[in-house]
C-alpha cells in the first residue's frame, strides 16, 4: 500500500509531537531539578552548609568538573564569623576568601552580568585550586551583586569546551547568582546574630528580645509608609509527648525540622522567633491579616508531611497559630504599647486555636 501526500504529512505531525514531548519532559525535569537546587541553598542553616551547596552540591547538581566560591572578605569579618563558631576557612577548599576581586582575572573588574567562554590559563587559573582545574575547557562567571556592587563570583568550571560559550543565553545563571548572593548576606546575618547572643543555639531563630526591639522599628516604619505589620505566634501541639516518648534529643530534631520547614515558606524580610521550648513567632512587615492567615495556612501544609527525628522514627506533627495584625497611624505615640497590644492579640488567637481543637490557624478579631 502505497503512502499518500497527507499519510507522510500525518507522520510528520506525529514526530514533530513526539518531539515537541520530549523537549518539554526535558524542560519540566530541568525546571524541577533547577528548583531543588534553590531550596537546598535557601535551606542551608550556617555559613559551612551554604558553602559546601554552592559549590560541592552545585558541582553535583549540574555535573561540572569544579566550582569555586570567590568572595570580597576585606575586612576579614567572614573568615572570623566562621572562626567564632568553630569552623575554619581552611575547611573550604574552594571558597576563596580575598580582599579584592580585581586581579583575580580580568573579568572580574566590571563584572555585573555572568560572563561564558573558554578557560585561558594565564587569565583564570587563580579562580580554582586542585589538580581538577588542569582540564577545564569552559567556564561560567557568575557575579554575586548586592547594593549595587559585586561582592563575589562562583565560578563553574568545565572539561567541555562547548558547555559555555558567548552564545548561551545566562539569564538562569543571573537568577541563580542572585539566590546566592542572598543566601551568603542571610548566612552572615545569621552568624553576626548568633555571636551577638540574640539568637536561639537550636534554631538559630532569634529571641524575644530581639522580636521586640525589631517590632517597634517595623511598626515606625509602617507608621511612615502607611502599611500593615502582622505576627502569627506558632504552637507546637502536644509536644510535650513529643518529649516524653522521644526524649529531649528527639525533640530538639523536631524543632529543627519544624522551624526548618516554616522558613521556606516566610520572605527574607519576615522575622522568627522563638518564644519558649514549642512557642515560636513571626513578624511580617507589610502584611496585612488577611495575608497572614494565608501564610499560617501554607504553613500547615508545610508540616503535613511527617517530621524525621532519626532512625527512620517519623512524627506526625501539627500547629496552632494565632495571627493578628496591626496598621499604625500618626496618632499611635506609644510604639510599645501597640507592640505588646499586637502581641497579646496573636497570643490570644492562638489559644482560641488550641481551645478548638488545635492543627488551626485562627485570627484576632
Amino acid at each position: 500500500m502505497s503512502v499518500g501526500p497527507r499519510d507522510a504529512e500525518i507522520d510528520e505531525l506525529k514526530a514533530l509531537i513526539r518531539a515537541l514531548r520530549e523537549e518539554a519532559a526535558r524542560n519540566e525535569t530541568l525546571l524541577k531539578r533547577r528548583q531543588q537546587v534553590e531550596i537546598e541553598l535557601l535551606r542551608a542553616e550556617t555559613l559551612p552548609e551554604l558553602f559546601g551547596q554552592a559549590t560541592a552540591g552545585l558541582e553535583s547538581a549540574y555535573h561540572l568538573e569544579q566550582v569555586s566560591l570567590l568572595l570580597e572578605d576585606p575586612q576579614h569579618e567572614i573568615r572570623h564569623l566562621l572562626i567564632g563558631a568553630g569552623d575554619h576557612p581552611e575547611d573550604f577548599p574552594d571558597v576563596h576568601f580575598v580582599d579584592t576581586l580585581v586581579g583575580l582575572a580580568p573579568q572580574l573588574a566590571a563584572l555585573h552580568r555572568p560572563w561564558l567562554g573558554a578557560y585561558v590559563k594565564p587569565d583564570h587559573q587563580l579562580l580554582f585550586r586542585g589538580p581538577r582545574a588542569k582540564e577545564l575547557q569552559s567556564l561560567a562567571l557568575v557575579p554575586l551583586r548586592r547594593q549595587a556592587r559585586t561582592v563575589g563570583v562562583l565560578c563553574f568550571g568545565s572539561h567541555d569546551r562547548e558547555r559555555y560559550t558567548h552564545r548561551m543565553a545566562s539569564d538562569f545563571l543571573q537568577h541563580l547568582g542572585s539566590i546566592v548572593s542572598v543566601c551568603i548576606e542571610n548566612g552572615c546575618n545569621r552568624a553576626r546574630v548568633l555571636k551577638s547572643g540574640l539568637a536561639d543555639y537550636l534554631t538559630g531563630w532569634h529571641t524575644r528580645r530581639y522580636l521586640h526591639a525589631r517590632l517597634r522599628e517595623e511598626l515606625a516604619r509602617a507608621q511612615r509608609t502607611g502599611t500593615s505589620v502582622a505576627c502569627i505566634m506558632i504552637d507546637v501541639d502536644r509536644f510535650k509527648e513529643i518529649n516524653d516518648t522521644h526524649g529531649h534529643l528527639g525533640g530538639d530534631e523536631a524543632i529543627r525540622e519544624i522551624t526548618s520547614r516554616v522558613e521556606t515558606q516566610i520572605r527574607a524580610s519576615d522575622t522568627t522567633a522563638r518564644f519558649g521550648g514549642d512557642e515560636f513567632a513571626l513578624l511580617l512587615p507589610d502584611t496585612a491579616l488577611a495575608d497572614a492567615a494565608i501564610l499560617g495556612e501554607r504553613i500547615r501544609a508545610a508540616l503535613a508531611p511527617p517530621v524525621e527525628i532519626g532512625h527512620g522514627t517519623r512524627l506526625a506533627v501539627t500547629l496552632s497559630m494565632g495571627a493578628a495584625a496591626v496598621q499604625p497611624t500618626r496618632s499611635d505615640a506609644d510604639l510599645k504599647a501597640l507592640a505588646d497590644r499586637l502581641l497579646a492579640d496573636a497570643d490570644a488567637a492562638l489559644y482560641r486555636a488550641k481551645a478548638a481543637g488545635r492543627d488551626r490557624v485562627a485570627v484576632a478579631g
